[in-house]
């Protein structure tokens, strides 16, 4: 928050340089909107471990906690493997961004993987203790369902991630654009998206039936969550692109291409979250072991 807060007002009195492809009101804006969702992040962290925040409404509390963890947990494994790979912003044919020092760039990501991490432990303990049923009973106490037509949306935006992250070119307008990193998200979304469809389908097919129905519904919360707040992010920017044509800014992806990809990806989410929060126990697994 508080390097957002800087890189705000060091844009406004001249200071700091402006994010590249923006103007000095959009970069204020952008960044100031980051700023409360840092804000968002603080409170969040501290309802979950808190005393009063198992007396906050449940809406907001679920909401926030699922949208920070398709932002952050999710890109953990992003991560790792860019570690392990040395991915970086180096792309094919361009030099490096010289607006971000290195330490400050490594204490934003420290803040990523920081809150990721605490996410990853804190929200499932809060839910299990402020919603215990749905952490009891098998994927097989349910009924047997057709799986809803989020999980079809969903699978088929994950194939089209996959595909651009294997080097797949349709719909790629400029290929030289793309680097170690690209790959890596896109192939992490692809997974993330992939896995929410497969959780839906689980649940609506109730098999296998020996699975325990909270692991269906973890990787249903964090891939319809990474689906919906990735993408819900990223529109807007690419629209903000393809209308502003900045000359330092040139996305790989073709935004014609792209921002319906996005749009299907915000409300495969949203519904594969809706069906999620609708599933409903059998009285007899709720009240049995």
């Amino acid at each position: 928050m508080l390097i957002k807060v800087s890189w705000v007002v060091g844009a406004l009195m001249g200071v700091l340089p402006i994010g590249a492809g923006f103007g000095l009101a959009e970069w204020v804006v952008l960044n100031t909107v980051t700023v409360v969702m840092a804000v968002i992040g603080i409170a969040l962290a501290l309802a979950l471990v808190r005393p009063w925040g198992m007396r906050i409404p449940g809406a907001p509390a679920a909401f926030c906690s699922w949208v920070g963890s398709g932002f952050l947990v999710s890109v953990l494994p992003f991560v790792l493997f860019s570690a392990l790979l040395g991915g970086g912003s180096q792309k094919s044919g361009g030099g490096d961004d010289p607006a971000m020092p290195v330490w400050e760039g490594v204490l934003v990501q420290f803040s990523f993987v920081g809150m990721g991490l605490g996410l990853a432990l804190a929200v499932p303990v809060y839910l299990r203790r402020r919603w215990p049923d749905a952490f009891i009973g098998r994927v097989g106490d349910g009924p047997r369902t057709a799986p809803p037509s989020a999980a079809v949306v969903g699978a088929a935006v994950a194939l089209v991630w996959i595909y651009w992250a294997a080097g797949g070119t349709v719909g790629i307008a400029h290929p030289a654009e793309r680097n170690t990193d690209w790959h890596l998200l896109a192939a992490v979304w692809g997974f993330w998206a992939l896995a929410g469809a497969a959780a839906l389908w689980v649940l609506a097919r109730a098999r296998p039936a020996r699975w325990p129905r909270w692991l269906p519904l973890a990787f249903g919360w964090l891939g319809s969550g990474s689906l919906f707040a990735w993408s819900a992010w990223k529109l807007p920017l690419m629209l903000y692109v393809a209308v502003t044509d900045p000359a330092d800014v040139t996305p790989p992806e073709s935004p014609t291409v792209v921002m319906p990809v996005l749009l299907c990806a915000v409300v495969a989410g949203a519904a594969m979250m809706r069906n999620l929060v609708r599933t409903r126990i059998p009285p007899k697994t709720r009240h049995g072991s």
